[in-house]
């Protein structure tokens, strides 16, 4: 990377907003599984609505973790809302609500994903999800999703959770950037 992008990497805006300084986060319960406890706060919240104002009173807080949780759970409540009617599908519309919160940050106001949502009502999610992994301009999307706690939610993500679903190509590529990613983070 160029010493201009890292200097401009630093300075953006997105990033900013969304990673307070925030020291001494509160490691995540696990249950008998493994798999991270959700805060019963967040668990208790009904809407979509609720979950993004309980976010943003926790980011002044600087509990990352919590404002984490409760993106999540909006994704989640928005794509059960939906309507999927497979697990895949739950995915793929938990991956556009995601996306769609990336858009909202980095616009300061709230953004749809309206091309995505115009290719799911005419020809399915799963179109739309494979659409959003090919296209050519690169989807840099990933950084955003990690800094929001959302990094499961991307296309490509899903697309690797279940590549029965999506073409050889579409999965070949999802694999290679999701390969990228673990590199980059590690």
């Amino acid at each position: 990377m160029a010493p201009s992008q890292l200097a401009e990497e630093r300075r953006n805006p997105l990033r900013e907003r969304l990673l307070p300084l925030a020291v001494n986060q509160p490691k995540k319960k696990r249950n008998e599984s493994g798999a991270a406890h959700m805060d019963e706060r967040v668990a208790r919240l009904k809407t979509p609505e609720d979950c993004e104002q309980f976010a943003r009173n926790v980011l002044e807080r600087n509990r990352l973790d919590l404002a984490g949780e409760a993106r999540k759970r909006a994704v989640k409540l928005r794509a059960e809302a939906y309507g999927a009617k497979t697990q895949v599908e739950r995915e793929c519309l938990e991956a556009v609500y995601a996306y769609e919160e990336v858009l909202t940050a980095k616009n300061g106001r709230k953004t749809r994903a309206s091309i995505t949502w115009q290719i799911i009502r005419r020809h399915g999610v799963l179109t739309a999800v494979e659409h959003a992994v090919n296209r050519e301009a690169e989807f840099a999307h990933h950084t955003a999703l990690l800094e929001m706690g959302l990094q499961d939610h991307a296309f490509e993500a899903v697309v690797v959770r279940h590549p029965e679903f999506f073409s050889a190509h579409t999965v070949q590529r999802s694999r290679k950037r999701v390969e990228e990613w673990m590199r980059t983070c590690t």
